[in-house]
């Protein structure tokens, strides 16, 4: 604070709180840091997921005209978009909550949406969720559901969201992997390669979550952060002492993202054409039952998992009232939704608020003024893409799994004497991680918990939302059906 003047304390203060919410300038600029570090490899791997090397040839990801998005274009647009929604975020809702591409919804753009239609109007159809969300929010709805659900389903997706997140770290440093004769076992994933850590860079994760986990523990400040520093550098000595190499998705035993040397070069210019390539012509491509069915599938998956991220994120902050709602939480909605429209009109994909932001509130973000750093970490990484990119995914995922740990804390919330409490809270938890999905685990939670709760007479306990909600999940989980009765 020192190097701040009493004026800029003043401003600072005025705009984000910092002091009430228990927090100071150290602690969130700390927390900023942290969660850009632990979300930046969506810069690499969003663009591997929506661009393409070559316009044709394997894993070329071609729209219905035979088109592709360019990896250094969907990489420029990614941190551009992610930046300033994070920054508005920060900006107007004053939480701790990053925002990114979404994983899922990006893949489901590209391998489902992307080979009925061109590219623009795939993204037209991106824009077009995200005014839909964006109007169930500015309408009160979105936040009306939010405050409908209830507090044994509250912690629940806490607690699944913890598991979620951990799952996510040991999947990118490879300590979990698919079995690779999958057709020859019934055991869908393993620890490492043949139940074994033969890789440098597992083994690297594995010491970088004893060193992270160790440092929490004894409560040193920036422990995360400190943590991600050492794997780091450790990282960087063994790649040069082993030259590992990458992984390009052939080699098992290689760096899955980026290899962690120190780059040739720091600065380079971003390619910012594909902002603003989108269309709402998937009409001329597409039946208008399909073109629904799509757009219900992206609203839906929207609207749940930034619902389920933002409840687990503000349990984790402890920025929950004392009835179990998240103050202005209408602001975070709009702005969550607000990126999606900006995420397909710069064809990044929707964007939503990332789980990761809970390491960057594990380091003591509270306010706003932790997004305002990594949106403008994110923005600067246009420019200085080789640079952050010598931190490999191996470094950051230690973090990820130290932070699920902390999630799981919620669990002591959820009364599971009751089978009737307890099983729609274990099917939320559980689901999110089995199925890699924020809104599969809440939808899972959600109908159990309507269903059971009619079958044993409480059915008027249950609010019509719920009601609502519930059924709207059962034709989400039933699309495929749907989909095929009308074809």
């Amino acid at each position: 604070m020192a190097l701040i003047s009493p004026y800029g304390v003043r401003v600072i203060e005025r705009l984000f709180r910092v002091s009430e919410r228990g927090s100071s300038v150290g602690r969130e600029l700390r927390g900023g840091l942290v969660t850009f570090v632990t979300m930046a490899y969506i810069v690499v791997l969003n663009p591997l997921i929506v661009g393409s090397f070559a316009p044709s040839g394997p894993g070329a990801k071609t729209d219905a005209l035979g088109n592709v998005l360019g990896v250094s274009q969907v990489a420029a647009v990614t941190a551009l978009v992610a930046g300033v929604m994070t920054i508005l975020m920060g900006l107007i809702a004053n939480y701790p909550f990053a925002i990114a591409t979404g994983l899922g919804i990006n893949a489901f753009v590209v391998f489902t949406i992307a080979p009925l239609m061109s590219w623009p109007e795939a993204m037209g159809l991106v824009v077009v969720d995200g005014i839909i969300v964006f109007a169930l929010a500015a309408t009160g709805f979105r936040t009306a559901v939010f405050n409908v659900i209830p507090p044994s389903l509250k912690a629940a997706i806490a607690v699944g969201i913890g598991l979620f997140i951990a799952f996510i770290g040991f999947v990118d440093a490879g300590f979990v992997r698919r079995i690779a004769d999958a057709a020859n076992t019934t055991v869908p994933v393993g620890l490492g390669i043949a139940n074994s850590i033969a890789s440098w860079p597992t083994f690297v994760f594995c010491v970088g979550l004893l060193v992270t986990g160790l440092l929490v523990a004894r409560g040193v400040r920036a422990g995360l952060l400190i943590g991600v520093a050492i794997t780091t550098v450790l990282a960087i000595v063994v790649e040069a002492i082993v030259q590992v190499g990458p992984s390009r998705g052939t080699d098992p035993q290689g760096w899955s993202l980026s290899v962690p040397t120190l780059p040739e070069s720091i600065i380079g210019l971003p390619d910012l054409s594909l902002v603003g390539s989108f269309s709402f012509g998937a009409f001329i491509h597409v039946d208008l039952l399909t073109v629904l069915l799509l757009v219900f599938t992206l609203v839906l998956a929207d609207f749940f998992d930034t619902m389920g991220t933002v409840t687990g994120l503000g349990k984790q902050a402890e920025l929950m009232s004392k009835d179990g709602q998240l103050p202005g939480i209408g602001k975070v909605l709009m702005v969550d939704a607000a990126a999606a429209v900006a995420g397909g009109a710069a064809s990044s994909s929707s964007n939503t608020v990332y789980i990761e932001s809970a390491s960057g509130i594990a380091e003591g973000a509270r306010t706003g003024l932790a997004n305002v750093l990594t949106g403008v970490l994110f923005l600067l990484a246009m420019f200085f893409t080789p640079l952050y990119t010598i931190v490999p995914i191996e470094a950051a995922a230690p973090a990820l799994v130290v932070v699920g740990a902390l999630m799981m804390r919620q669990i002591t919330e959820i009364d599971f004497s009751e089978l009737r409490i307890a099983l729609p809270a274990f099917l939320t938890i559980v689901v999110m991680p089995f199925t890699y999905s924020i809104a599969n685990g809440i939808g899972a939670g959600f109908v159990s918990y309507v269903v059971i709760a009619a079958a044993t007479g409480r059915a008027r306990t249950i609010h019509p939302l719920m009601w609502v909600i519930s059924v709207a999940f059962v034709g989400y989980f039933a699309i495929g059906p749907i989909q095929a009765l009308f074809a």
